[in-house]
């Protein structure tokens, strides 16, 4: 079964329905983590948890608009990105977070914000932390994303933090990081506003993935088996509605990325997960993507209502 994040809430899709579970407003992200049991929506309005899909809490985060959410591989401590750029923990041995009290500032994540030049004057001078990963293979590892501020890494369980912004790169906006997804400890793809970047080496070198591409935009990145899919426009979102010309990536050999045909060529490529083994993305304008050997296929559809429509529309895999 699988959840997608809209600009009105959250839906749940199955094989004969598309049906809203949570009424919230927009939604950045919704993950569900082997280390905990449900599934967490990050949004506008708060972060949420379900345990059976169906009935909704709030974690009382102290920043109240959360973009990001992430758990360490042992099931131990919850993290939560949000606007402006802070990093929240909470302990899980008592349970689910509860009261803003439950939660700590990141202090190391908060000592480099006092030392950064973050966001943008459109963005009214703020940042936000888009993406937050951990990864089995290096439990102490948190790596950020920042848009716009670029990646950091802490290797430490948040403790201290490297910056390891892309760099040596032909891009524009290296350090606008609309996602950052993980094929292993090491490699790391970000979705900027001007490229398609990875590494395979934490951070440390960069190269660009979408050479010769003319969609130089790119929203949202899924790594899976060593394939990268994502989708690139030529511009940010109040275009996507105007100029149809999106492309559907993929890479397979972590260096160049290749178009592939989509079902919806006009709609842009924005989130992605892995159910059953099988790649599932969405789009801007809420069409959600089967990839099999054949290629891809439209298996359903979830409301965008927003006046930009589907600037967000995550989605995760989750039995509950």
């Amino acid at each position: 079964m699988l959840y997608a994040g809209s600009d009105d809430g959250v839906y749940r899709i199955d094989s004969e329905s598309t049906r809203k579970v949570l009424d919230a407003d927009r939604v950045y992200r919704v993950r569900q983590f082997e280390g905990a049991d449900g599934v967490f929506a990050a949004g506008e309005s708060e972060l949420y948890h379900t345990a059976d899909g169906e009935q909704w809490s709030q974690l009382a985060v102290p920043e109240t608009t959360v973009y990001s959410v992430t758990v360490d591989p042992s099931g131990s401590t919850l993290y939560a990105g949000t606007r402006p750029a802070r990093i929240y923990s909470a302990d899980l041995g008592d349970g689910l977070p509860s009261r803003s009290s439950d939660w700590a500032e990141l202090d190391g994540f908060r000592e480099l914000r006092k030392q950064a030049d973050w966001g943008l004057p459109r963005h009214d001078g703020k940042a936000q932390v888009r993406s937050l990963q951990v990864h089995p293979d290096a439990p102490e590892r948190i790596v950020a994303g920042l848009e716009v501020g670029g990646v950091f890494v802490s290797d430490d369980g948040g403790t201290t933090w490297t910056d390891r912004h892309p760099e040596g790169v032909d891009s524009e906006h290296p350090r606008d990081v609309h996602e950052l997804a993980m094929g292993d400890s090491e490699t790391f793809v970000v979705a900027t506003g001007d490229g398609l970047l990875g590494t395979d080496d934490a951070g440390r070198t960069w190269q660009r993935l979408d050479v010769g591409h003319s969609q130089r935009y790119f929203r949202g990145v899924l790594v899976h088996d060593g394939v990268v899919y994502a989708g690139g426009a030529h511009g940010p979102s109040p275009t996507w509605n105007e100029n149809t010309d999106h492309a559907l990536f993929e890479s397979r050999d972590g260096k160049t990325v290749k178009t592939v045909p989509s079902p919806v060529p006009d709609e842009l490529v924005v989130g992605g997960c892995v159910a059953d083994g099988d790649v599932f993305l969405s789009t801007h304008r809420g069409s959600i993507l089967r990839r099999t050997d054949e290629g891809y296929t439209k298996v359903g559809t979830v409301p965008t209502p927003g006046q930009l429509r589907g600037r967000y529309l995550d989605v995760t895999a989750a039995t509950l």
